[in-house]
């Protein structure tokens, strides 16, 4: 009978590895299957696409894989489409060129000297594809990898089963024997955690495991019979646990349901999982038995948390619609007193429905309501506060402020000044007049009449000297010319003292001032060509002293002509133009060494030659302006 027994335990575990293995092979096909309905794509007919649609197509696939992550069927759906695009790609890449060279053929006369650069959605195809094909490669050879790793590891393993197995008949007492068993369990789960390794070799380790395993259990015939006492065991500790749930169940129907209960169900039901497994034919009865005593005590936890939270939420609805109300209260503004305490009686009521309101709300939400509705009152208050403090003061504030702005014009026109600079500091002053209130009623009139006065005298005042300064202009123009005709004159008679008199020019030239705008640029070039001519004739001098005399006296006509901020913007617009030009002619010289020699050639190369003598030219009268302003400054 003992055997038998003992048979019919051996056979129950056997039939639970078969069943393990026929799991295995049904999830392994499952996932084949998934992934070939994954790889079924619709067909797409990539030559009616733009390269930008290629493009976008190639980065949605790569945006999938980083999605989902590296997955068999998203790579190889990846990768499908960058190899039915790779044909496209290369007819576009294949007419791109050709009509590249059609056109450079056409400009030059020959294919000689040709080279071509795709554009940067042909290189973007390209490089997407890379990738796309690299992170394949690289998922499969991880996974080769994975599959050597595995079939190392469960190799490993039945080598420590064949021990075990060897070992077995050695251990008679209890401890060794139950030593043993922990062995193997642990054998068993390393084995399950190795996976399968989807190579020729799987077969054969299956099946040797299979015969290792089926050996173990066959010389423990006495452990089975422990073991499902042991069972039976857990089966009768198992019911007990399920009584005190049951237990807890039924006191419902005399006390509501409390954390404290809930957390004793928890507690048994650790003890629950702790236990080992009960006979098989008993092992689903006690667990449903178990979680239909559970499920009594979650489901009257739920219902009486739905009732709580949907009181909540009404609370929670039923103030948001007062703070709502309250919130344009926040932005009221009025110039009444008997408007301010009206809205006062207003808010007060809605202040009175809030706290009549008992009940708690969602925490989060609640807590946040209630700080914005408090929030909402206090700026209220606080406004009309504020108004209050101000009544009083504003006006006589106000008065001040525009006596102050009086003052201040009276000022800029008793100084008799009238340059950009105060009549700036004018019109700020009209400016603050407008955003200034009212003043008291029996000052308004007097007020603007005394600013408004100053205001137009200063006005008054500029408009009748900008007709004197005109005039200036017109005589300093005069006295200019007639100093450049004596330069001139002098220059022609190459007395031999002239050079004296360059020291009293330049002196006579700084001491007339400015000229009509639209004469400045004229009558300084004519001046700086009449000391230019001076200075040549000047025999005693070399040509380095003469060319160092007209800088200096370039210097001089910039530096009392510009601020040394201007000064700085020139050098560097200046700067910004010789590093262009450089550039320029960098590019048009090395163009040119590349042309064919032909006729079209010679045309475009006397053209760049061209450009590039134009460029120098004004390089050097670049650079000659960069040392005149970097001696000024």
């Amino acid at each position: 009978m003992a055997q038998e027994q003992q048979e019919g335990v051996k056979s129950e575990e056997q039939e639970d590895l078969e069943q393990k293995a026929v799991d295995t092979l049904e999830i392994d096909l499952n996932n084949e299957l998934t992934e070939e309905h994954e790889e079924e794509t619709p067909d797409v007919d990539y030559t009616q696409l733009s390269k930008e649609q290629l493009v976008n197509l190639l980065e949605n696939e790569l945006a999938s894989i980083q999605k989902e992550g590296l997955k068999p069927a998203t790579l190889k759906k990846a990768e499908t489409a960058a190899k039915e695009i790779r044909p496209v790609l290369d007819q576009l890449k294949l007419k791109d060129r050709e009509a590249a060279l059609k056109a450079f053929i056409a400009d030059t006369g020959g294919e000689e000297g040709f080279e071509y650069k795709y554009d940067a959605e042909t290189q973007k195809i390209d490089s997407l594809s890379r990738e796309i094909r690299g992170l394949k490669n690289s998922f499969y050879q991880s996974q080769e990898k994975e599959k050597e790793k595995n079939f190392n590891v469960k190799t490993a393993l039945l080598q420590r089963l064949r021990v075990l197995l060897d070992n077995e008949g050695r251990e008679t007492d209890a401890s060794g024997v139950k030593s043993s068993w922990e062995e193997f369990k642990k054998i068993q789960d390393e084995w399950k955690q190795a996976g399968n390794i989807a190579s020729p070799h799987n077969g054969t380790l299956w099946a040797t495991y299979n015969a290792l395993i089926d050996r173990y259990f066959s010389n423990r015939n006495i452990y089975f019979e422990l073991k499902e006492l042991d069972r039976r065991r857990n089966s009768e500790l198992k019911a007990e646990l399920c009584a005190k749930v049951e237990e807890l169940g039924k006191s419902l129907e005399t006390r509501p349901m409390t954390k404290e209960i809930l957390n004793e169900a928890n507690h048994i039901f650790e003890d629950y999982k702790h236990l080992g497994p009960a006979p098989k034919e008993d092992q689903e009865k006690l667990w449903q038995r178990f979680k239909e005593a559970m499920d009594v005590l979650y489901n009257a936890q739920r219902g009486q948390f739905a009732e709580q939270k949907k009181s909540m939420q009404e609370n929670f609805e039923q103030k948001l619609q007062i703070y709502e109300a309250i919130v344009p209260f926040t932005t009221y503004n009025s110039g009444s007193i008997k408007e301010w305490n009206a809205k006062t009686k207003e808010i007060m009521a809605f202040q009175d429905q809030w706290v009549a309101l008992k009940g708690i709300m969602p925490r989060e939400e609640g807590k946040d309501l209630s700080k914005k509705f408090w929030a909402a009152l206090k700026t209220f208050f606080n406004n009309k506060g504020e108004f209050f403090r101000q009544l009083e003061s504003k006006r006589e504030q106000n008065l001040e402020l525009k006596t102050e702005l009086c003052t201040e014009a009276e000022s800029i026109l008793a100084t008799g000044e009238d340059n950009p600079s105060t009549t700036q500091k004018v019109i700020e002053l009209q400016k603050k007049w407008k955003g200034i209130g009212q003043v008291p009623e029996k000052y308004k009139d007097t007020i603007y009449d005394r600013f408004k006065k100053a205001c137009d005298a200063y006005f008054d005042q500029k408009r009748s000297k900008n007709k004197e300064v005109e005039e200036e202009f017109e005589v300093n123009l005069k006295r200019k010319t007639d100093l450049i005709t004596r330069i001139e004159d002098a220059a022609k008679s190459k007395d031999e003292s002239s050079l004296n008199l360059l020291g009293a020019f330049k002196t006579e030239w700084a001491s007339i001032g400015f000229v009509p705008k639209k004469d400045m640029q004229a009558i300084q070039k004519r001046y700086i060509a009449a000391i230019n001519t001076y200075v040549s004739a000047i025999g005693q001098l070399s040509t380095k002293e003469k060319e160092q005399a007209v800088l200096e006296s370039e210097v001089e006509l910039v530096r009392d002509g510009e601020s040394s901020r201007n000064l700085y913007r020139k050098e560097s617009d200046i700067r910004r133009k010789v590093t262009q030009l450089e550039n320029d002619i960098a590019l048009w010289q090395n163009n040119i060494e590349f042309f064919a020699k032909s006729k079209t050639s010679d045309r475009l190369k006397a053209e760049f030659e061209r450009k590039i003598n134009s460029a120098l030219n004004q390089l050097d009268e670049l650079k000659h302006q960069l040392t005149i302003i970097q001696e000024a400054i």
